[in-house]
Order: C-alpha cells, then structure tokens, then sequence
C-alpha cells in the first residue's frame, strides 16, 4: 500500500495573492489576450495596434494643417486667391479627421472580439476551477460573495482592457508626437511645457486616485457583504418567517448597506477635490502655452496660424487628458475587482487527480456493479478532531452494506469520502481493488449514485432534474426513470407534466416527491455503486414505506451502502456496522447484532418502543 502523509492542518482558505500589484493582475490577464494556437485572434490583436497608431498619427497632423491654413489666410489678399490652395488645405482637414476617426473605429471593431474571447476565457476558467475546489472550501465561503467577486471580476476585465486600449495607450502615444512635432516645429520651450504639465497632471492624478483607492476595496467589500446578507436571507426564507426575523434580517442589511453608503459618500468627495485639482493644472498650462505663444506672434517668431496649431495642440491633447482620471479611477476599479478574482483562480485544489489517474470503467449491464473496500481508513476535517479512527469494511459486487449508529459517528462522512470530495489522512478507500486517489475524480463520482437525505433540486422542471442524471438523455428515458422510482403517474397528474417548475431547491414539491425524483436522477445515471444517505429519514412512515420499494428495485443490481438512522430499514442487509465515535463497534446482519445485545440492539429497543408510542394514540381514536 502506497504510504500517504498523516492528518494534517486544515487548508487554509483565506484567498492567497492578498498583496498581489496592479502589475501582477495585469500580468495575469495577458495570456487571454495573446492565446496560443489562436491565429485569428493575434492578427486581430496586431491589427488593432496598427489602427491605433495609425489613428493618432493622423490626428497629430490636423493642428499643422489649421495652422496652414490660418497662415495662408493671413499672407495671402484678395478674391482671386479664396478658392485655391486653401480649399485643398480644408478638404485634407476634413480627410485627417474623417481618417483618424474611421481607423479609431477599425481598432475598436478589431479589439472588441479579441476583448470578449478574453472575459469569456477567464469567466468560464474560473467558474470550471470554483467547481474542482473541494467541499472544505466550499463551506468556509459564502455564495452571493463568490458571485459577486465573479461577476466584478469580469465587468472589471472589460473595463480595464476598454480604458487601456482605447484611451491610455493613444493618450500617451499622442503625447509623444505632439511632444515632437510641436519641439521640432515651434520650438522646445513649448514641448517642455507641454510634456511637463501632462506629466505633473498624470503624477497627480495618479498619487491622489491612489489615496481614494482605498474608499473602493470599502465599498467592495460592503457590497459582499451586503450581497452575502441578502442572499443568506433569502435562501432561508421559509426559515426566517418561521421566527419573526424579517426586522432581524432587514436591520442586518442595512447595516451593511449603510457602510457601503458612508464609502459611496467619501469616495464621490474625494473625486470632486481630484477634478478641481485636474481643472487648475490643465487651465494653468493652458494659459501659460498662450501666454507665451502670444509674446512670439507679436515679436513675429511665431505666426498667427503657429499660435492656432499650439492651441488646437493642446486642445487635443488635453482633452482626452481631462478623462485620465476617471480612466484611471476606471482602471483602478477594474484591477481592484479583477483581483479578487484571480486570487480565486489561485486557490490550489484540496483534492486533485494525481499524473496518468485511470479511469473507472462504465456500466455496461444490469449486473456490472463494483466491491467497495475501506482499509484502515483515518480522517477528520481538523487536525484535533479525527472523525474515522481506522474504519476497514468489505462490500463484494452486488451485496448491500449498511452503516448505523448514533449522531455525530461519522456515517455521513463516508460518502463524502467515498466521492472524493475529501481525501483520506490515513489508509485506502478502493474500488474494484483501486485506490481512489489513482483512479480520475470524474470517473469515481460516474461510477456512484447517492440519493441524500436532503436533496436539493434545481430551480428548473421535473424533467431537467431527472434528466441531470444523465444529461442528454431522451424524453423516454426520463419517463423509464421516472416510473423505476414510482414517480410518473404524479408527474402526468400535474398540469405541466414534466414541464412543471418544481422552485428553489424544490420548495413546490413534498419531501416524498422530491426523494422520488432523487431516486429517478440516480437511476437514470445508472451507477455502479449506490449510497443511501439517510434517504428516507425525513419522511413519515407510509411514505417511508412507498420509497423503500423504489430503493430496493434501485439497489437490486447495484452494490449499496446505506447511512441509516431508522433501523427498520436496514433489516434486509447483507452486513450492518455499527459505529460509534468513528469506530466500528459491532458488525454482522440484523439477527447476530441483535443477539450480540450491544449497541445495536439497544437502539433497535428504544426505536421499536418509540414507534409503538407513535402508533397507541392513533388506534385510540
């Protein structure tokens, strides 16, 4: 037997990548935008890169040809010379801007499927690693919060790549040349100015947006909260209004929603001093080009038409310039959101399939079950709470196997393990003689049907829960299941049929209607191994009685372990063990345990004199 490590801590869960840098995010994002074997979605990006600059070197050149033209307007006099040169230096106007805008446009057209591949690609990896988490994880988290962070993960991806793409990148490279050209035509004092005041401006903005920054990690997690708040209440309604605590529940709520508003309130201030801040730079530098601008044309170094092109410079640049601080609150936003996201891609999996894992082999007749082995088996959920203290138990192919005891013994916990949703700390759980841990999480959870003491259907039709079993299953193999579990002719009694909405988690439905569907599920899937997890120990008597005959059809092909807390429904087993503090305590079949006189035997005494006592009053009546 391959020796595995002892009981370890708990895995901490606490989202890893806490400090992780705008870099960092960003550089995680970059695989999505350059994918590999992707041809069609590099050209595109290439192709956007090249219209991008394309579109700004051709903006650049709208200021020369205004200046040209207000130049020429001051040289030349009369009616003769109205038509000439100066419609052509108006029409190549009209064609600059017609030309920079069209190729601004081809970027977006060819960005903007580069940029949704992107958010698709990373929405679905990240919903496919939430799935191959382990149920530990899933427990210590809350769902509305995992939503949430998805959800802005995504919208902030959008966001960034929109701003960086569509104004940070030509905003910078339009400063470049404006830098240049105006240095190289008009002289370098003015560059200086230029340059300088958008550098002090993006240092600012930069600095001051970093302080508020904080203002929107607050309101983030706020919203998780508050959203965590509200979907809690609203699964457990039934709960909620059992107690009275709609006032509870709308106080806690509020809470949260109040700090989200003082948040909301210090960040939209903080914003309002940032755009009087811009305003004073932006006006400053303005003033001070024309000031300057203006001296020159009166010393005749510059021209009037000199003196319009600095202007129209600056008003070019300045004016995408005036929106970098909302691009950058923008971007700021969109890499806070994405964070908590990608920490999420970075949780490691508790339980991952190990190099070269094989596959259990599919059913392939009514005969092909499967032996189930558990040897030596030791776990707990924590590192000072051990649950199994060396569980070993043998079910050959075709037998059923049941598994009793008291609360808290650890019966529960032996399907979790026998899913794979936990690993074992000490010994083997084995299928057909193979550890589980060699064979594929995929095919181990195929080859085993549970039906749960507390099943949980989808908010969807009768038809798509049964159908989950086996999804892409035929409208007759739905029915078959269906009538196997002695659920058809209640489905054809309904309005809707199969199409009937069963609600959230099923609320529409019964306890016994909805076991009876779990059943129908189950069989559909037509597993190997069966688990019976306290399947019917919420249900009444007569109802009882109604499933177990669906159980036993169920089971009668199949090897099965049944998690039973009313005796009286493992009777028929081939082999009962009883547990206690994560021990087998006794074993054998219904007759030897109770001959044994032990543990076993006393709680069928207590159970049989409590359904007695059930029974008295009503045959008095």
């Amino acid at each position: 037997m391959r020796p595995h490590p002892p009981l370890s801590g708990t895995p901490n869960y606490s989202l890893p990548g806490q400090g992780r840098t705008a870099l960092q995010t960003i550089r995680s994002l970059l695989p999505y935008l350059w994918p590999r074997g992707m041809l069609w979605a590099r050209l595109s990006m290439v192709g956007s890169l090249i219209f991008m600059v394309a579109s700004v070197a051709t903006l650049n050149m709208v200021p020369l040809v205004m200046g040209r033209v207000v130049d020429w307007f001051g040289a030349k006099t009369g009616p003769a010379h109205q038509l000439g040169v100066p419609a052509a230096l108006i029409a190549a106007f009209g064609i600059l801007r017609l030309s920079a805008a069209a190729f601004a446009e081809l970027r977006d057209a060819l960005f903007s499927a580069v940029q949704q591949r992107a958010v698709r690609k990373v929405a679905v990896e990240t919903f496919v690693h939430m799935h191959s988490l382990s149920l530990r994880f899933h427990l210590d988290r809350q769902t509305g919060g995992l939503s949430r962070a998805i959800d802005r993960g995504v919208q902030g991806i959008q966001m960034v790549l929109r701003m960086v793409t569509f104004n940070v990148i030509p905003t910078v490279l339009a400063l470049v040349l404006a830098g240049a050209t105006v240095g190289r035509k008009y002289g370098w004092i003015y560059a200086t100015v230029i340059v300088g005041a958008v550098i002090f401006y993006v240092v600012f903005t930069f600095v001051y947006t970093n302080w508020r920054v904080r203002f929107r990690r607050e309101m983030n997690e706020m919203d998780s909260e508050s959203s965590n708040r509200a979907v809690d209440s609203l699964l457990n309604y039934e709960t909620v209004k059992y107690f009275n605590n709609e006032r509870h529940e709308t106080r806690r709520f509020d809470e949260s929603q109040a700090r989200y508003e003082k948040a909301a309130v210090q960040a939209a201030v903080s914003l309002n001093g940032l755009n009087i801040g811009q305003a004073a730079i932006i006006v400053s530098a303005l003033t001070l080009v024309m000031w300057l601008s203006a001296h020159a044309v009166v010393a005749h170094t510059l021209t009037v038409g000199a003196f319009v092109a600095l202007t129209m410079y600056l008003t070019q640049l300045y004016q995408p310039l005036s929106f970098i601080g909302f691009v950058y609150a923008q971007i700021n936003q969109g890499l806070i959101d994405m964070e908590q996201m990608f920490r999420l891609l970075m949780v490691p999996q508790e339980v991952a399939d190990r190099p070269h894992a094989k596959q259990v082999p599919p059913r392939k007749s009514v005969h092909d079950a499967a032996s189930v082995t558990f040897d030596n088996v030791h776990f707990g959920y924590r590192p000072d709470r051990e649950i199994l203290k060396g569980i070993s138990f043998y079910v050959p192919v075709g037998k059923k196997l049941a598994i009793v005891g008291p609360t808290g013994a650890g019966k529960s916990t032996i399907s979790r393990l026998m899913f794979r949703f936990y690993d074992v700390n000490e010994g083997a759980i084995r299928i057909d003689g193979e550890d589980i841990r060699d064979l594929t999480q995929d095919s181990v959870r195929q080859a085993i049907g549970v039906v749960p003491q507390d099943t949980v259907l989808f908010n969807n039709t009768i038809g798509y829960n049964i159908a989950y079993g086996r999804p892409g299953a035929t409208q007759a193999e739905i029915e078959e299941a269906a009538k196997a579990a002695q659920v058809h002719d209640f489905v054809l009694r309904l309005p809707d049929g199969y199409k009937t909405k069963v609600g959230e988690r099923g609320l529409k439905l019964s306890g016994g209607e909805k076991q009876r569907v779990a059943i129908a599920r189950t069989i559909l899937k037509n597993p190997r191994i069966l688990i019976l997890d306290e399947a019917t120990s919420a249900l009444d008597t007569r109802t009882e009685q109604e499933i177990q005959t669906a159980l036993r059809e169920v089971a009668a092909s199949r090897t099965t372990l049944v998690i039973a807390h009313r005796l009286s429904t493992v009777v028929d087993a081939d082999e009962i063990i009883v547990l206690n503090d994560g021990k087998i305590v006794e074993r054998g079949d219904h007759y030897e345990l109770l001959a044994q006189d032990g543990l076993y035997a006393r709680m069928w005494e207590v159970q049989q004199q409590e359904q007695a006592e059930a029974i008295a009053p009503s045959e008095g009546d």
